[in-house]
């Protein structure tokens, strides 16, 4: 468990250091804002790989018993999780992380126009829908830590981008927008998000769900 508590520390620090601009500024002078960006994403890389190694390592220690309906949560919300995370990661968006705000156009936000945080939400989803089917501590040190991450995500990160605009703009980017997914009636921007995004989602869960027992060593219920 210390281990694990390790690796969830620096997990934490390596999502909180770099991203305040007195840190982040004399690195970017030094490197380059593309060779932190490289630099920043090999780092995280490495931590996620060490927490996967640390979660795998981790005594069992049941906090409730395991229920079917719970195993079957993340096999029924990863979809649109993985949809989001691909469209949140390949879409321009002035509100949160991705390509950058650079081109977004308000009339054509494709995935923005679910949510201002596609990204972070689907990591929610993918968090939020682990920890009802481990039930153990370590289970709920890990999941439960990202999920309040993604979540307060969505706040920081917005307050962040805010400072880059001016009020006028702001007001005109964020119209129609809303934080939590589907939380208004606004028409969704299809052609926006493109097939090719929601085809990319779905592989990537493809890809999760048959290499889950590889990895993490525990088959999905849908394998039973």
């Amino acid at each position: 468990m210390g281990e694990l508590l390790a690796a969830l520390g620096g997990f934490l620090l390596s999502h909180m250091i770099p991203m305040r601009p007195r840190f982040r500024r004399p690195l970017e002078a030094r490197l380059g804002t593309p060779g932190f960006l490289i630099g920043y994403s090999i780092l995280s890389l490495a931590i996620i790989y060490w927490l996967a190694h640390a979660f795998k390592a981790a005594p069992f220690i049941q906090l409730w018993p395991w229920v079917e309906w719970a195993a079957w949560l993340p096999v029924l919300l990863m979809p649109l999780a993985c949809v989001l995370i691909v469209a949140g990661a390949s879409t321009r968006n002035p509100f949160s992380l991705g390509p950058g705000g650079a081109g977004y156009d308000p009339a054509s936000p494709g995935i923005v126009s679910v949510t201002r945080h596609p990204l972070m939400w689907g990591l929610a989803l993918w968090a939020g829908s682990h920890i009802p089917a481990n039930g153990d501590v370590a289970g709920l040190l890990l999941f439960g830590l990202l999920l309040l991450l993604s979540l307060a995500g969505t706040w920081t990160l917005e307050r962040a981008r805010r400072r880059r605009y001016s009020e006028d703009d702001w007001q005109r980017l964020h119209r129609g927008t809303v934080n939590l997914p589907f939380a208004a009636f606004t028409r969704i921007d299809w052609r926006g998000i493109g097939w090719w995004r929601v085809l990319a989602g779905l592989l990537l869960y493809g890809l999760l769900l048959f290499a889950h027992q590889a990895i993490i060593g525990i088959a999905p219920p849908i394998f039973y």
